[in-house]
């Protein structure tokens, strides 16, 4: 019972190096000092259970954990696993830490909205960590809370969505569902489409992420059985440039926003690409969010100075300086990151 934390680690360490020594590497320590924790908490549950932790192979050779060293490692891990998440809510309540997740399109936002914040983070000592959230996981960080708050896009439906009853939410834009395509129009005439037509059309179609959430919702989950996958990537600037290169004829679904866009000369990744908007008649309007999301209730529960709510407002600053400056050099468009995503670096993943 006088098993320490640390020792608690050195454990898990052994386990996953398979040695002492590169236990000790890990941790960066001497290999002596590991050893004799080793030993330590070998002795005591040898007292205690009738076997030790672990046995010796031999010079050069991995140690054996015995039935109860392996279950004291599954202890361990989940002992020190919960102590940290207890560690790490306890800080995120008393507002010493702020955990961010951002997707690329929408890291523009929240470096505009970091700026506002900056300083009276740094005078209190706000621990401000901000990391990459793909788009499919974006309401699945903050369900799991690995993150505070997150800027991204989901798909969601005008009408509402139950889908977002867990959050709450900043909307910046919604947008539409289009395609864009190097067909001709004698393949497939414009300005509009109806959603089923994608059954005949060849599709360039993202592995994951938004569009492939569309296309599952309005053709169900064996969709690439249904549809003309001719191409499958995993980045959508690989899919413009897949297009624009015209080694593959077909379509691809990107928001209205985007498509919009690519009907400007100045745009590089829509040069010799047509915008055709697809008009629902399979099932559900769908459209893509974009926003800031958190747990529904925890600013609210939290005090105007907490640095969760500090940053929810600057957010809401910098959206409101995003339209208020039409960035963007087509008049009408607004000008926010999601639409404004590598147009001039198609290059950029």
């Amino acid at each position: 019972m006088d098993t320490t934390m640390d020792q608690l680690r050195t454990l898990i360490m052994v386990h996953e190096a398979g040695t002492a020594l590169g236990a000790a590497r890990i941790l960066g320590r001497e290999q002596s000092s590991v050893q004799k924790q080793i030993d330590t908490m070998n002795r005591n549950f040898r007292e205690l259970c009738g076997e030790p932790l672990i046995l010796k192979q031999g010079r050069g050779k991995d140690v054996l954990f015995t039935g109860t060293g392996e279950a004291l490692v599954e202890l361990a891990r989940e002992t020190l696993g919960e102590w940290l998440d207890g560690i790490h809510e306890s800080r995120r309540r008393l507002g010493k830490t702020l955990v961010v997740g951002t997707t690329r399109f929408t890291l523009s936002y929240l470096a505009g909205a970091g700026e506002r914040v900056s300083e009276e983070f740094r005078q209190r000592a706000i621990d401000l960590k901000v990391g990459h959230v793909r788009t499919r996981d974006v309401l699945a960080k903050l369900r799991a809370k690995d993150v505070d708050l997150v800027c991204g896009s989901v798909v969601t439906r005008p009408e509402g969505d139950d889908g977002l009853a867990a959050f709450d939410v900043m909307e910046w834009r919604r947008s539409g569902v289009s395609l864009l395509t190097n067909l001709s129009e004698a393949e497939l005439p414009g300005p509009t489409a109806p959603s089923s037509a994608l059954r005949s059309l060849p599709l360039v179609v993202s592995a994951s992420g938004l569009m492939a959430g569309v296309l599952h919702t309005w053709f169900g989950g064996d969709y690439r059985n249904k549809l003309r996958i001719a191409a499958e990537i995993d980045t959508v600037n690989y899919g413009f440039e897949l297009l624009r290169s015209g080694l593959l004829r077909g379509c691809m679904l990107v928001t209205k926003g985007v498509a919009d866009a690519a009907g400007d000369p100045r745009v590089a990744y829509g040069r010799g690409l047509r915008a055709v908007e697809l008009v629902n008649d399979t099932g559900p309007r769908l459209e893509v969010l974009l926003g800031a999301f958190t747990r529904r209730g925890e600013r609210a529960s939290y005090d105007a100075a907490h640095p969760l709510n500090l940053l929810w407002d600057a957010l809401a600053q910098e959206n409101a300086r995003w339209q208020r400056e039409q960035r963007w050099p087509t008049a009408g468009l607004e000008p926010d990151p999601f639409e404004l995503a590598n147009s001039y670096n198609p290059s950029e993943s």
